[in-house]
């Protein structure tokens, strides 16, 4: 079948849907509420089924190169469009270009806001609702999917690419993006009202910890002294609630790991970008689809101790992996660094007792906290503000038993007593509290020195 010939018969089918719609408005039927309709959505569909047509299995040959690819693509593209009789301008012509183009080269509507850099996070609530995060604020966009179809094959083409898979058997999937960028993705019949999809981006340059200053999560003088604790082999607790920050406040910590070092780190789906040349990166495995083949945060965290690491970074602790993290913290494997969901330091300490008791090991209450007091030296909490930024609100130390209870004692408060600004932006920063850490001497004998200044007391309030 010619070019010319597929158009007609794409447009007798564009006119049929186009019937097909009318009569269900006329006929009461109910659907499902539409934020907007795009005008040129038959015309898309038939160029987009045209344009597939013509290319075929080309599309898919590993021969060709990605930007081979996209040439073949614009130029059929615009070979098709011009074919088309119906009547555009030529921005109109220009954008239903571009986004066929995003549709077939990469994730359709996607595309623009995973290409805007002011865009942190893409949520699609179905596909006719995205919002994205802009400035720790929530914006609906333009932006929809033809259909639900339209978006179940951009969730299937990105979870494909890393290995997963997503369907009734197994309807949630934990995937990245090429550059890292953390996916979700959930479809019916455990979404009731359609496929929803999160996308966590990361950034192309990694925020560095000049970045973290002049954002206001830290201070400079705190940002020198966990760089010393890093530098000095602490074990350190990056804890804090969802989209508080935990992951990117990790990547700027092991960005102060030597670069002789040689460092493991473990993740549920990749995202740490770390720049040291000895890095070897481990990725948890989900079960296939005959429910065989996992393989868990706790069993590579186990493998990595044969791997000679000289530190162990694990991207989320979330289950009977503490134990075996607890273990190797306190085996040897000084200067590991791990992120725990919690609302505070003293919640992590709960946190971590809990998941370690999921490992089903018949362990005392007590012998547990022995295990936490003794491994972990430092907590980093941070919280995401009602004004949409983030903060470092607590540097605290594991000092060790009481009792049954594990003492901690607050180096760095963040100072809420401040108050905030006209435009509902906290005033406060992270402050001394006056309190010098116990860990000094073990800094010391790794040759990291601290200025006792650093711990001098800084007053609350306004």
């Amino acid at each position: 079948m010619s070019l010319a010939d597929r158009l007609a018969a794409a447009k007798l089918d564009r006119g049929a849907t186009t019937a097909e719609t009318k009569h269900e408005a006329l006929s009461g039927t109910p659907t499902r509420p539409r934020r907007g309709v795009d005008p040129f959505a038959d015309l898309k569909r038939t160029v987009h089924q045209t344009l597939l047509d013509s290319l075929g299995p080309k599309l898919y040959d590993s021969r060709t190169t990605q930007s081979e690819l996209e040439s073949k693509v614009r130029q059929s593209l615009q070979e098709v469009l011009a074919q088309d009789e119906t009547p555009l301008t030529a921005t109109d012509r220009t954008r239903i270009a571009q986004e066929i183009a995003d549709d077939i080269l990469g994730y359709g509507p996607l595309e623009p806001y995973l290409r805007d850099s002011d865009v942190t996070e893409v949520m699609v609530n179905g596909f006719d609702a995205i919002y994205v995060e802009k400035a720790g604020r929530l914006h609906e966009v333009d932006g929809r999917f033809a259909d639900e179809a339209h978006l179940r094959r951009t969730i299937d083409k990105i979870v494909a690419r890393v290995g997963r898979r997503v369907d009734e058997s197994s309807p949630m999937v934990d995937a990245r993006l090429p550059d890292g960028s953390r996916v979700n993705a959930i479809i019916p019949p455990l979404s009731i009202d359609g496929s929803l999809l999160t996308i966590r981006k990361f950034a192309t340059d990694p925020y560095m910890v000049a970045d973290l200053v002049g954002f206001g999560t830290l201070t400079r003088a705190t940002a020198d002294f966990l760089e010393r604790c890093v530098r000095g082999r602490l074990n350190i607790l990056v804890s804090g609630g969802t989209g508080a920050g935990k992951t990117t406040t990790l990547n700027v910590l092991s960005s102060f790991i030597p670069g002789e070092e040689r460092v493991v780190t473990i993740e549920d789906a990749a995202e740490l970008q770390l720049h040291q040349e000895h890095v070897l990166r481990l990725e948890a495995r989900p079960p296939n689809i005959e429910g065989k083949g996992e393989v868990k945060i706790r069993d590579l965290v186990r493998n990595s101790l044969r791997m000679r690491p000289d530190r162990i970074v694990v991207g989320e602790i979330r289950d009977a992996a503490a134990l075996d993290m607890l273990q190797a913290m306190n085996t040897g494997h000084d200067g590991s660094i791990c992120t725990v969901h919690a609302n505070s330091p003293r919640d992590v300490l709960s946190r971590v007792e809990t998941m370690v008791l999921m490992a089903g090991v018949d362990l005392p209450v007590r012998a547990i906290r022995e295990q936490v007091s003794s491994a972990v030296d430092v907590i980093v909490h941070q919280s995401r503000f009602k004004d949409g930024t983030r903060h470092l609100t607590h540097i605290t130390e594991v000092v060790g038993m009481e009792g049954d209870v594990i003492t901690l004692q607050d180096i760095f408060l963040f100072d809420h007593s401040a108050g905030f600004d006209d435009t509902g932006r906290a005033l406060g920063t992270l402050k001394s509290t006056g309190l010098r850490p116990r860990f000094l001497e073990k800094l010391a004998s790794s040759g990291v020195h601290v200025d006792p200044a650093t711990f001098a007391f800084e007053k609350f309030g306004r």
